[in-house]
Parts: structure tokens; C-alpha cells; sequence
């Protein structure tokens, strides 16, 4: 049985992690989280110790450390601009790490880590769950059968309504969160990656606090994406039925069905990570390059790529 510490416990993200180990049959011995709102641990280790302070947490583990009592795992869920920081931690903790997405805010961050990797022996996994969804494994499996000659023409939208509490938090300072195309779209921009192939090209067309969208060419693909926390961008259908979310990527006109099946990928990555075929450091450069540098653009006036919900006027 491995034993696992968690960072970020509080977080919106964590149950699913807490989850994935206990229904992988390991234990999570100690958590950490300046918020003590933390009811969720008795669902799943009411004997996990917890912290509110860091340095209890860095002397907890260590005193374990010291009695032969080390830590196999890591795993990381709080605020994205503290994934590096957290990520050296652990490898410097004798363990592997396990992060949520993003896994760092800039691809130079990966530099680093992979240096870490090396002196410490430990090894970084990151939670790219989308590469484990059925639908999106049979897509890319129908895209290499193709092969296509001409590009694929995908619109890619995602709206995921969020109060007022969101600006006010660590997610609405851009600095912290990495703005929304990194805070809710970098799973998406590793997706298109791991089904289109190399990234040839990327365009910023709108953003601001709630809204995001763009054009990016991959090998086998030009995408015109549209990301948003504002409820008001759902389509009409979709507010009338009392939805906050939807989800939609066409390919040629075709809309391919990836709505469901979320709800086991954090314990299918926990698998994969415990068996050692986790995603690595590698795998995360260019959707984390894709992300820092949609964040470092000016908005372009062009709308030869625009995404039709900007076409639209929203």
C-alpha cells in the first residue's frame, strides 16, 4: 500500500484526488491547507493528520521521513501559481509528485522541474485526464487511420459558468491563475495537441476577465476555440434547461460527443500513475507554451479564424 500526502485539500479539486487513492486501495496519511474547510477528508481518511500551517506540514513529513516512514506520493491541488513551488517540495521530500493541472503557469517552469527530476531520482505525473477519455482515445485513433491529406476545420467551446465568487478568489487574478484560457482551457489545448499533432500556429482574437478566443493550427487541424465563465455566453437552448455548462467540439460539422465520462478520469490517471505510464514533464510543454503565450498576447483584429460565438457577437 502506497502512502500519499495531499496539498490543497480545500480545494475544489481535491475530493476527486482523495477519491482516486482510496478506490486505488492506497491510504493518505496527511494533508495540508490554510483553509480549514476540510469536512470532505471524513468521506474518504478521517485518520489523515491535517495542517493549516506549512511548516507543520514540511516537519510532520520529514520526522516520518526520518523513522523510515517516507511518503511514495505527493499530490498537488492548490492554486496554480503554487503548483512549481509545491511540485519541488515534494521531489525534495524524497517523493513523486502527482499535480493537477496546470502543472506549471510558464514552459520554462518545466526546465526546472526536469533538472529536479534528475538530482533528486523522483519523478513528476500530472493529471491529463482528457487523454484518458474513451471518446477522445477512439478519435484519435480514427484521425491516425485517416491520415488525412487536408486539414480538419474543429470548433472547440466551452462555457462553465462561475459567480461572483470567482473574481474575488485566487482564480480572477491572472497572475495566480494564469487567466481563463490557462485556468479552464489548458486541458482542452492538450487534447487538441495529443489529437492534432504539432502546434504551427496561434492566434489570440478576444479576452478579458470572463471570456476568451482564438485561432491555433495544429498538424492535422485549424481550430477556432471559445472559452467562458459567463453565464450569459450559453447558448439560449442551453439556459433554458437550467444548465451552467456546456461543452461542444465539432470536426468538419460533425459534433463529437464527449460530455460524459468524467467523473472516473482522476482514479483511471491514479492507475496509470501507480503502474508507471503517468504523464511526465515532457508531455505538458506545449499546452503549458500554447497557454503562456495566449496569455503574453495582444488581441488580433483579424476575422478570417474567428470562432462563431465572437462572429456572433457572443
Amino acid at each position: 500500500m502506497k502512502k500519499f500526502a495531499l496539498v490543497g485539500a480545500a480545494g475544489y479539486i481535491a475530493p476527486r484526488h482523495m477519491k482516486a487513492i482510496k478506490e486505488t486501495g492506497h491510504d493518505l496519511v496527511a494533508c495540508l491547507d490554510p483553509n480549514d474547510s476540510v469536512g470532505i477528508i471524513d468521506s474518504y481518511y478521517p485518520n489523515a493528520h491535517f495542517f493549516t500551517e506549512f511548516e507543520r506540514f514540511d516537519r510532520h513529513l520529514d520526522k516520518r521521513a526520518r523513522s523510515g516512514e517516507g511518503l511514495d506520493y505527493i499530490s498537488i491541488c492548490s492554486p496554480n501559481y503554487l503548483h512549481d513551488s509545491h511540485v519541488r517540495f515534494a521531489l525534495r521530500s524524497g517523493s513523486d509528485a502527482i499535480c493537477e493541472k496546470p502543472l506549471v503557469l510558464n514552459p520554462w517552469n518545466i526546465d526546472g522541474l526536469l533538472d529536479m527530476e534528475k538530482s533528486t531520482g523522483r519523478k513528476v505525473n500530472t493529471i491529463l485526464q482528457l487523454r484518458l477519455h474513451p471518446s477522445i482515445i477512439a478519435l484519435r485513433e480514427k484521425i491516425q487511420q485517416q491520415q488525412p491529406k487536408q486539414k480538419f476545420e474543429v470548433d472547440l467551446t466551452y462555457i462553465t459558468s462561475r459567480g461572483q465568487w470567482y473574481q474575488a478568489s485566487w482564480k480572477g487574478d491572472e497572475k495566480k491563475s494564469g487567466g481563463i484560457a490557462t485556468n479552464i482551457g489548458v486541458h482542452f489545448f492538450d487534447m487538441l495537441h495529443f489529437l492534432f499533432g504539432d502546434l504551427q500556429d496561434n492566434q489570440l482574437h478576444f479576452s478579458n476577465a470572463t471570456t476568451a478566443s482564438g485561432y491555433l493550427e495544429y498538424q492535422h487541424a485549424r481550430v477556432r476555440w471559445f472559452l467562458s465563465i459567463d453565464e450569459k455566453s450559453l447558448p439560449a437552448q442551453v439556459r433554458l434547461k437550467g444548465q451552467r455548462t456546456y461543452r461542444s467540439i465539432t470536426i468538419d460539422g460533425e459534433e463529437i460527443e464527449f460530455s460524459g465520462g468524467f467523473t472516473d478520469l482522476h482514479t483511471m490517471s491514479y492507475q496509470h500513475i501507480l503502474s508507471g505510464n503517468g504523464f511526465g514533464l515532457e508531455d505538458n510543454f506545449v499546452a503549458i507554451k500554447t497557454v503562456s503565450d495566449i496569455r503574453n498576447m495582444q488581441p488580433k483584429s483579424s476575422l478570417a479564424h474567428q470562432h462563431p460565438f465572437i462572429a456572433q457577437g457572443m
